[in-house]
């Protein structure tokens, strides 16, 4: 009987331990509006105008140290808006949607929810999951880190090495960027991925990169 008491004992620490920490830690990920739109045949600006000519948040994504992922963890809490009530405006502006056709954001941020905050709620709430997204965006100024090297979205190229170390100094944590390709055939600058504690709150080096490379020379186009 001790031993079946043993053994249930060790089978609860690992429930327990499971889903007090279901991943390692997030990639932070924020996307430069104008390389969406000129890598799409299109792209809507949402109901609320045109956003800023600033990166705008993708989203907050549990990763694994191996690389791996993951995702739509629970069907059984669905986004509800009304838990985020109280962030709407932010989020109209620093995590704005730019797929057609033009809406208000709601099915962005669903995906987003549904996808990878699921997958975090063990840690944070909605509301915390999408505040803490929002803090990281105001603790990470890339366009001002950008700028501060002289690296602005002007149509211009420059090299993959100076942006790395721009964003670098300017928040501290060495960067992973992702590119696209233009119309024309272009790369150009696309998202930048930072990597964070399973807090949510603070960054650190990222213990793994995701798959993909850039070219030497990249475009930062306008927007």
């Amino acid at each position: 009987m001790k031993s079946i008491h043993s053994l249930l004992f060790v089978q609860l620490l690992f429930v327990i331990s499971a889903f007090s920490q279901d991943f390692d830690f997030f990639y932070f990920v924020q996307q430069w509006p104008g390389s969406y739109c000129d890598a799409k045949k299109t792209c809507c600006y949402p109901t609320t105008g045109k956003p800023a000519a600033d990166f705008g948040i993708h989203g907050l994504w549990p990763n694994y140290n191996d690389g791996s992922y993951p995702s739509n963890c629970d069907s059984n809490t669905p986004f509800d808006q009304t838990q985020i009530s109280s962030l709407l405006g932010k989020m109209q502006r620093e995590w704005p949607t730019l797929a057609c056709p033009s809406n208000d954001g709601i099915n962005f941020w669903t995906h987003e929810w549904d996808k990878h905050g699921t997958c975090s709620e063990s840690l944070l709430d909605q509301h915390s999951y999408f505040q803490k997204a929002l803090d990281l965006k105001d603790q990470t100024n890339l366009l001002q880190a950008l700028s501060s090297a002289g690296i602005n979205p002007n149509g211009e190229s420059y090299s993959i090495g100076s942006i790395k170390d721009a964003i670098k100094e300017g928040v501290g944590y060495t960067p992973f960027v992702e590119c696209n390709v233009d119309s024309s055939g272009n790369s150009q600058l696309y998202q930048v991925y930072l990597c964070v504690d399973n807090s949510g709150s603070n960054l650190i080096e990222c213990p793994t990169f995701p798959h993909g490379k850039c070219g030497s020379e990249i475009e930062f186009p306008t927007f």
